[in-house]
């Protein structure tokens, strides 16, 4: 099994990074600021435009280690990878199934059924631990809808159909978020979902948890051999990570939006990460990504058990596994693709 190793998170967009011997220096106007040993990383990710030296990309690439760019405000931008590795057959087989819509929708519906359990299992957690302080009714009526979604998830036969499933149900989902927000309301309400650019507070940190996480399935997609850009139900786009986006769904309600909530309900954090630009965006500052970064590898480092193959792991290591039975079922191994169902 694959060690789980450190993110090397950097914030700061005025920095630099170079290579001194074994080890990535961080820079600020010249100056030290940071020193961390490549053997402890399995991934750099950098918040800025400076840049990276030279050299360093070529120890990432020799050492295998994800180099990342992202706006100051968590917008992927690019990554640096060596050859491609992997099984060619493996590829080749990946492309097939791409191109083929029936043996797509086999793979898309078991994801897309992972997604609707899974955030069926979050409103469910919440009426179990706070019951007193929600809206019951409302919140369970939810519930059963994704419940009898689930069942026509199962049933449907193309992918427009999959597709039509899996936005109703995530309008019923949010349509409920902000109820699940029990601290911080003053400042803390969602109202819809935006992305581009999230114009509140709860949806900069959604669309920052999500970039995290697809950042992370993208890894382990290559990592297992798989290519991240031919995916079965995001259809391919130049630059897209298709196949990331779609191992993605099953992970974001159990991943990212109780990460979210967990940050809110437990004061993780406040007002004061956050900025509004002049266009109406909100988004995460400095201080704010910070935080949220700190707690994002704590909570990576927590033990689960999978549910599949029953063995305990960390919390970050499930894109990885998941990738891994991707792989398993696309060679032949398993006989359908086991989806991350959180119990």
């Amino acid at each position: 099994m694959k060690k789980l190793l450190n993110t090397l998170y950097v914030t700061i967009p005025e920095t630099y990074l170079s290579l001194d011997g074994e080890n990535v220096v961080v820079l600020k106007e010249k100056q030290e600021i940071g020193r961390v040993p490549l053997h402890n990383i399995e991934r750099i990710m950098t918040f800025g435009y400076l840049g990276v030296s030279p050299a360093l990309m070529g120890k990432c690439v020799e050492y295998g280690i994800e180099l990342v760019f992202l706006s100051p405000y968590g917008k992927f931008l690019a990554r640096v990878e060596g050859g491609i590795s992997g099984n060619v057959l493996l590829r080749r087989e990946q492309y097939r199934i791409a191109d083929d819509e029936e043996k797509s929708l086999e793979i898309a519906r078991n994801m897309i059924l992972g997604k609707l359990y899974n955030s069926r299992q979050v409103i469910l957690r919440v009426l179990r631990d706070h019951e007193l302080r929600v809206n019951v009714e409302m919140l369970r009526k939810k519930a059963e809808f994704l419940q009898k979604s689930m069942e026509k998830c199962r049933n449907v036969k193309n992918m427009e159909s999959l597709r039509g499933i899996e936005g109703e149900c995530a309008s019923v989902y949010f349509s409920v978020f902000d109820e699940m927000i029990l601290q911080q309301k003053q400042v803390f309400h969602f109202t819809v979902r935006s992305k581009r650019p999230p114009m509140d507070q709860v949806n900069a940190l959604l669309s920052f948890s999500y970039s995290l996480c697809t950042s992370m399935c993208a890894s382990a997609l290559e990592a297992v051999g798989l290519d991240p850009y031919v995916g079965f139900m995001h259809s391919d786009r130049p630059g897209r990570r298709s196949l990331a986006l779609d191992l993605v769904e099953e992970f974001r309600a159990w991943m990212c939006d109780r990460f979210v909530l967990m940050l809110i309900n437990k004061k993780v954090v406040n007002a004061d990460h956050f900025e509004q630009r002049e266009d109406g965006a909100v988004l995460l500052n400095e201080k704010g990504r910070k935080e949220v970064l700190a707690a994002w590898q704590k909570r990576k480092n927590e033990m689960i058990k999978h549910p599949f193959l029953d063995e305990k792991m960390e919390w970050g290591m499930l894109p990885y596994v998941q990738a891994l039975l991707l792989a398993r079922y696309i060679r032949g191994d398993l006989d359908t693709y086991p989806v991350f169902m959180w119990k």
